[in-house]
């Protein structure tokens, strides 16, 4: 089905939004700190205009279908699955951005975070129902990797927002409005799956509301891109802090280093038996001598 006007204006203006955030974006030298992030803006940039220019082909040409078609299922799927490749590289990215200051702890949690991926992953690829055969797999499949991806990028965006305070890590840091705004994506992607239904068209109301959404997201990347980035807070911490012990465990982990964590003696539990000891040794010597008394 052709797209109509007000859908093919929104669809033009996502283009738009794409470009001027790929130019923000570029001008100010991100893909040095984001390579991925620069390589998902040029899949989107490059990819659109063919696969805009191969649906307004297909419902022109009706007569044409069985040529244009195969191009574009092809062409948009083959998009879609690098897509999810690559935003699990960005998801690294922006995670290694926050605990930047702790090199520790980034070490420790990228190899965890790589496999909490792999087994969202492998659960994501199970759940496939394989009811269909041939090329009609490969939705599916690419269904499946953007699932997983989609569900590290909500646990990403809440890991920051629960932890900005202790990693210092600015509202208006580019590394959380990035993960900001794949987890607003992510969040509506969710929706429109749980609402979608086989008969929904290219022109339907469900189909604006994501455009809106993406517009929204598109807008939201180009101001976090373009206004002056806050410095990022010099991290000091406390040498009996537990997120400096724990930073200096994740650092020596696979080294061969001891690291010796100091206890807090009120916490400590032998400590606690010992003064429960001498209270008991106190009262039995007392009561000795009341009966030698």
């Amino acid at each position: 089905m052709p797209l109509n006007f007000a859908m093919s204006v929104m669809s033009a203006t996502e283009f738009l939004l794409w470009a001027v955030l790929g130019f923000i974006f570029w001008k100010k030298d991100l893909q040095r700190r984001y390579p991925a992030m620069s390589t998902y803006l040029a899949l989107r940039l490059g990819s659109m205009p063919i696969l805009l220019g191969l649906l307004y082909l297909q419902g022109q040409h009706s007569g044409h279908r069985t040529f244009y078609f195969p191009l574009y299922f092809y062409s948009y799927w083959a998009v879609y699955a690098a897509s999810a490749i690559t935003l699990f590289f960005i998801c690294i990215e922006v995670f290694r951005a926050a605990l930047l200051p702790y090199a520790g702890l980034m070490r420790l949690g990228t190899v965890v975070f790589r496999w909490t991926t792999l087994a969202s992953l492998i659960v994501s690829l199970s759940s496939i129902s394989f009811t269909h055969r041939g090329v009609l797999l490969i939705p599916d499949v690419a269904l499946a990797l953007m699932r997983s991806v989609s569900i590290l990028e909500i646990c990403l965006l809440a890991f920051l927002c629960l932890c900005m305070n202790a990693l210092k890590l600015s509202a208006r840091d580019v590394s959380f409005g990035i993960a900001l705004g794949f987890g607003i994506m992510s969040t509506n992607d969710f929706i429109l799956a749980a609402l979608w239904s086989r008969h929904t068209s290219l022109n339907s109301p469900i189909q604006f509301f994501n455009e809106a959404v993406v517009l929204a997201t598109l807008g939201l990347w180009a101001a976090y891109c373009y206004l002056p980035e806050p410095a990022r807070r010099p991290v000091v911490l406390a040498p009996n802090s537990t997120i400096y012990r724990w930073n200096e465990i994740a650092a020596a982990l696979g080294h061969g280093t001891k690291v010796a964590v100091q206890q807090p003696a009120n916490s400590f539990f032998l400590s606690d038996v010992e003064k429960v000891v001498d209270k008991v040794l106190t009262r039995s010597n007392l009561q000795g001598s009341e009966s030698k008394s």
